[in-house]
C-alpha cells in the first residue's frame, strides 16, 4: 500500500510541475510574442492579453497547490519557537485542521459561483465558456484542503506511533 501512495505522490508532483512550467512557458512566449508584435508589426494578437490573464491565475492556482504540497505557504510560526515539541505539532494539527476547512470552503463557494457561471452562459476569449477556464479555483482549493487533511494525519499518525515528528523539532 505504501508502494502505491508513493506512486500516486510521484505521479502527482511531476504532474504539478509539469503543469507550472508548461503555464509559465506558455505565458512568457505569448507575452514576448505580443511585444514583438506591437514593437515591429504595429499587430497584435486580439486574445492574447486575455489569454496571459488566465494563465497568471491557473499559474497561481496551481503554485499553490504546488505550495501546499512542499509545506511552503504561508505560515505564521509564532508558537514553534516557545511551546515544547508536542504542543507545537498539536498546533500544526490543530492549524492544519482549521487551513483545510476554510480552503475546503472556498472551494465550495468557488463551486456555487461555477454554478452561476454555467447559468449566465459567459464567456472567454470570445468563445470559450467561462466555467471551464474558471474551474481551476475549486479545484485548487479542494486539492489544497486535501493537502492539508493529509498533512495533519501524517502528523497525529506519528505522534501516536512514533511520539513527535522529526520534523516539528
Amino acid at each position: 500500500m505504501k508502494s502505491v501512495l508513493a506512486l500516486l505522490e510521484k505521479i502527482g508532483r511531476v504532474a504539478e510541475d509539469a503543469a507550472l512550467v508548461g503555464l509559465l512557458g506558455s505565458m512568457v512566449v505569448m507575452a514576448v510574442t505580443q511585444i514583438v508584435l506591437r514593437q515591429f508589426f504595429d499587430d497584435t494578437i486580439a486574445w492574447a492579453d486575455e489569454f496571459i490573464k488566465i494563465i497568471v491565475l491557473w499559474l497561481a492556482m496551481v503554485g499553490s497547490i504546488a505550495a501546499a504540497r512542499d509545506n511552503r505557504h504561508i505560515r505564521i510560526d509564532v508558537l514553534s519557537h516557545v511551546l515544547p515539541d508536542k504542543l507545537v505539532v498539536l498546533s500544526r494539527i490543530v492549524v492544519d485542521l482549521f487551513a483545510a476547512a476554510v480552503c475546503a470552503m472556498i472551494a465550495w463557494q468557488a463551486w456555487r459561483y461555477l454554478q452561476i457561471e454555467i447559468e449566465w452562459q459567459e464567456t472567454v476569449l470570445d468563445d470559450v465558456p467561462a466555467w471551464i477556464v474558471h474551474a481551476v479555483v475549486p479545484a485548487a482549493f479542494l486539492l489544497i484542503s486535501y493537502r492539508f487533511l493529509v498533512d495533519m494525519a501524517r502528523d497525529l499518525y506519528k505522534v501516536f506511533h512514533n511520539g513527535v515528528p522529526e520534523d516539528a523539532k
